[in-house]
């Protein structure tokens, strides 16, 4: 069974047994420009990050139809799951909707 314990190596000094996790800022940051490298389209804004057993699950907004006013273009939520390098392993549309369109609008 895998733990977050320490270990004692022979300088004394503390060792964790899981790698040092990525910063968010970081994270974020690999998560936009592999995302933006496998599809095309530039990532508007992140929704959500959140910690997983392997990696790390992120929420990314895209514009995928522009129009104008900017306010009818359509955007897409996209589930981005990268491991805990910060490598993309997986991705995928979970909602399109309109710029000016609330959650409760559907």
């Amino acid at each position: 069974m895998a733990s977050d314990r320490t270990s004692e190596p022979t300088d004394g000094r503390k060792r964790s047994s899981r790698r040092r996790s990525l910063p968010v800022v970081e994270l974020v940051r690999r998560a936009s420009d592999q995302f933006r490298a496998v599809t095309g389209a530039d990532v508007e804004s992140v929704s959500e990050v959140d910690p997983t057993d392997d990696g790390w699950q992120l929420r990314v907004e895209t514009v995928e139809v522009a129009r104008i006013p900017d306010t009818t273009s359509v955007l897409a939520s996209y589930q981005v799951r990268l491991n805990t390098d910060g490598d993309l392993i997986s991705y995928s549309r979970v909602r399109r909707y309109a710029r000016g369109q609330l959650d409760g609008d559907r």
